[in-house]
C-alpha cells in the first residue's frame, strides 16, 4: 500500500496502541524535516521514542528496511531497528499515511572537522563493515548498468539554471555566485567532457545516504563513539565505492571547498580493509563521482525549480569543491586509491 505525502499532526495514540509497551503519549515534538521522511520526539509514559512518519515508498519497501537493520543489529552494527508491534510487523499504515516506531538514541552529529584522524579510520571501517554486512544479510540484488551523466543534458540543464538565476528578484548575492558558478561549469564540462566515465555495474547493497546527519555519536568529543546509523530510505543496489566517496566527500570538505585529504587518506584505508575493495575499484569510483558531481546541480535545482532554500547554505562549498577536486585531481586520487 502506497503512503500519501499529505503531513497532518501524527495520530499517536491510535498508532501507541498498536504496541505492547511504549505506554501512553505525553508529548509528540518534531525534531527533523525532510522530502523522504519526518520525524518527531515521542514522549510516553515508558520512556522517549522517535516516531517516523515515512513521506516515500510503499510499506513493503519500509519493511524490507527494518528487516535490514534488524539483521544488521543481529551482527553488531550500531542501528535502531524499528519496534516490533503485538502482531510482529513493523510498519502503521492510518489513513493511508506509513509510520514506524524506533528506539530513541541519545546522540550527537559530528562533521569532519570534528573527527580526528583515528575517528577517520573508525568510520571508514564502520562503512566498510556496513557494506559486507549488507552482503550478508541481503538477497542479491537486481542487475542493472548504472549510466553516467550525459554533458550535453548538463549544458541545457546550465541554460535553463542560468536563465532562473539571471530573473531572480529580489536579486542576492546567492543569485550571483550561482549565476558565476554555473558559467564556469560549462567552461569546466567543455575543456573535460573527453573523461567522461563508461556504465558502471551495481556492486551491492548500500546505506545510500551515508553523511553526518544520518550519524549519531554518544560520548564526549574526544571519545566519542558511533550509537546509531540512521535512516534507511535510500538502501538499494549500488556501486559500493562509490558511496563510500559520497561520503567522505561530504564528511571531509571545507568550508573553502577544498577537502581534508589526511582525514581522507585514513577513511579510505580502513574502508578498503574494511570491505575488500582494492585500489582500481576505489579509482573508477573517484573518477566517477568526480564527474557526477561536475554535472549535479540538486541544490540550485531545489532554489530555482522547487522554491525551496534549506539547501542554499551548502551551495558555497559544494560548487567550490567541483572546481577544486577538478585542480587537484591526481592528489584526491591518490588519497582515496594511493
Amino acid at each position: 500500500m502506497p503512503c500519501s505525502s499529505v503531513d497532518p499532526a501524527p495520530p499517536v495514540s491510535a498508532l501507541l496502541r498498536r504496541y505492547e509497551t511504549p505506554g501512553e503519549p505525553l508529548a509528540c515534538e518534531p525534531v527533523t524535516q525532510g522530502l523522504l521522511n519526518r520525524g518527531y520526539r515521542l514522549a510516553t509514559t515508558r520512556g522517549a521514542f522517535f516516531l517516523k512518519h515515512h513521506l516515500d515508498g510503499d510499506r513493503e519497501a519500509i519493511a524490507r528496511q527494518h528487516r535490514a537493520t534488524q539483521r544488521l543489529e543481529h551482527l553488531g552494527l550500531p542501528v535502531a531497528p524499528a519496534l516490533e508491534r503485538r502482531d510482529g510487523d513493523t510498519v502503521t499504515v492510518i489513513g493511508g499515511r506509513c509510520y514506524a516506531l524506533h528506539p530513541w538514541v541519545d546522540g550527537m552529529h559530528r562533521d569532519g572537522a570534528q573527527l580526528t584522524a583515528p575517528d577517520s579510520r573508525r568510520l571508514g571501517g564502520l562503512l566498510g563493515l556496513v557494506h559486507t554486512c549488507l552482503e550478508r544479510v541481503m538477497e542479491p540484488g537486481p542487475r542493472q548498468r548504472y549510466e553516467s551523466a550525459d554533458p550535453a543534458d548538463t549544458h541545457a540543464a546550465i541554460d535553463e539554471l542560468l536563465a532562473l538565476a539571471r530573473g531572480h528578484r529580489p536579486r542576492d548575492a546567492f543569485d550571483e555566485l550561482a549565476e558565476h558558478r554555473l558559467t564556469e561549469r560549462r567552461r569546466l564540462l567543455r575543456a573535460h567532457a573527453h573523461r567522461r566515465p563508461p556504465a558502471a555495474d551495481a556492486g551491492g547493497w548500500v546505506h545510500g545516504d551515508f553523511h553526518p546527519l544520518n550519524l549519531l555519536y554518544r560520548g564526549d568529543r574526544r571519545g566519542a563513539e558511533p550509537a546509531a546509523i540512521v535512516d534507511w530510505d535510500r538502501l538499494g543496489v549500488q556501486p559500493r565505492a562509490e558511496e563510500a566517496v559520497r561520503a567522505a566527500v561530504i564528511f571531509f570538505v571545507r568550508p573553502g571547498g577544498e577537502l581534508d585529504l589526511p582525514k581522507v587518506r585514513a577513511y579510505a584505508r580502513a574502508y578498503r580493509t574494511a570491505a575488500g575493495v582494492g585500489r582500481d575499484e576505489m579509482a573508477a569510483a573517484v573518477h566517477r563521482v568526480w564527474w557526477e558531481r561536475l554535472n549535479d546541480f540538486w541544490i540550485l535545482r531545489w532554489r530555482y525549480q522547487l522554491h525551496d532554500r534549506r539547501a542554499d547554505p551548502q551551495f558555497p562549498a559544494a560548487s567550490a569543491l567541483v572546481v577544486w577536486w577538478t585542480r587537484e585531481y591526481e592528489a584526491v586520487r591518490q588519497a582515496f586509491a594511493g
